[in-house]
Order: C-alpha cells, then sequence, then structure tokens
C-alpha cells in the first residue's frame, strides 16, 4: 500500500509525459491540461490502493486513458471550440517571416510543409483503437507490457493493434507523400 505523502515524489516525475500522451490524445492543449490535471486528481485519490513495487508509470498512464475517454464521451455531447488566438498568432508570425524575406533551407521548408500537418493529420486519422497503442508506443516509448496495462488489454492485443495501426499509418503516409510527389508517382 502505497502513502499519500510520497505521491509527489514519486508520481510528478511522469507529468511532461503524461501531457504529451494527453495532447495528442485531445489534440487540444487546454484540454490535455485538464485531463492530466483530473488525472493527477484520480490518481492521488486513489495512492492509496496503488501497490508498491508495480508499475506506477503504467497505472498513471491508465488512470490518463480512463479519464480521456471519460472526457471523450462527455465531449461528444457538447459544442465544439476552437481558439482562434493561437491561430492569429501563427498567421502573424508566419507573415512577418515573409516580410523579412527569411528563408529556410529546401529540406526544412519542406519538413515544415509536411511533417507538421501531414503526419499528424495522418496519425490523428487512425481509429483511436489504433492511434492510442501507435502513440504510446512510438511517441511516448512505452513497453508493450505497459501499454497494455495503461489500455487494460492483453498484450497480444496491443501488439495486433500497435501492427495494424502502424501498417495504417504507413499507408496514409505513401498517399501524402505521392500527393507531395515525394514518390515519383503524383496524383493527378
Amino acid at each position: 500500500m502505497a502513502d499519500q505523502a510520497d505521491f509527489e515524489r514519486d508520481a510528478m516525475q511522469y507529468a511532461p509525459q503524461l501531457y504529451s500522451a494527453a495532447l495528442r490524445m485531445t489534440r487540444n492543449p487546454a484540454d490535455a491540461e485538464d485531463v492530466v490535471q483530473e488525472t493527477f486528481l484520480k490518481a492521488y485519490r486513489a495512492y492509496h490502493s496503488y501497490t508498491e513495487g508495480t508499475n506506477l508509470k503504467a497505472w498513471l498512464y491508465r488512470i490518463l486513458t480512463n479519464t480521456y475517454i471519460n472526457s471523450y464521451r462527455k465531449q461528444q455531447r457538447r459544442p465544439s471550440e476552437v481558439e482562434l488566438g493561437e491561430l492569429q498568432d501563427l498567421y502573424l508570425y508566419k507573415r512577418l517571416g515573409e516580410a523579412s524575406g527569411a528563408s529556410q533551407s529546401a529540406e526544412a521548408d519542406m519538413l515544415d510543409a509536411f511533417v507538421d500537418t501531414d503526419i499528424t493529420d495522418a496519425l490523428d486519422a487512425l481509429p483511436e483503437t489504433f492511434r492510442l497503442p501507435v502513440v504510446y508506443a512510438d511517441v511516448e516509448g512505452l513497453s508493450y507490457k505497459e501499454i497494455a496495462e495503461a489500455l487494460d488489454i492483453p498484450i497480444g492485443t496491443v501488439m495486433s493493434r500497435l501492427h495494424r495501426g502502424r501498417k495504417a499509418l504507413q499507408q496514409k503516409l505513401w498517399e501524402i507523400a505521392e500527393q507531395h510527389g515525394i514518390t515519383g508517382r503524383a496524383h493527378e
């Protein structure tokens, strides 16, 4: 049985990783912060039930996943929100860069156009059952066992979903590469 007095020392070290995962899940910084905050609140309240010596990181990811699923269901019942301030700032910075005549290398230009939006969109387009294992494994670096514990599914299911998710992501990225003419077979 864990002592709640040790919670901050033991659990808070995972805050940046949990926020990163929550941001990938929610695709919104404010929602990600809310999910992480609620995750830590739930974890703190239930810390007495955590068994010391077991995988704390996986336990926290499991709470994060459940919290996200609950908030996602709740969000489905409310109207969508758009933060215009960030879009306006991004537009302004881009225009300032163009006005200054600043130029990047051709590789940086391609990566800006391809990586920042297309890869994120391709990852976000995956069904949630495949997206979460891919994000946990390839972005967060969790092991199969940690993913299984976080999602409360067998390791074999993790491996299957991860394989299928990566294949689907590969196919989407191939299509994007064709659209950008990177493969030499651009669509008309």
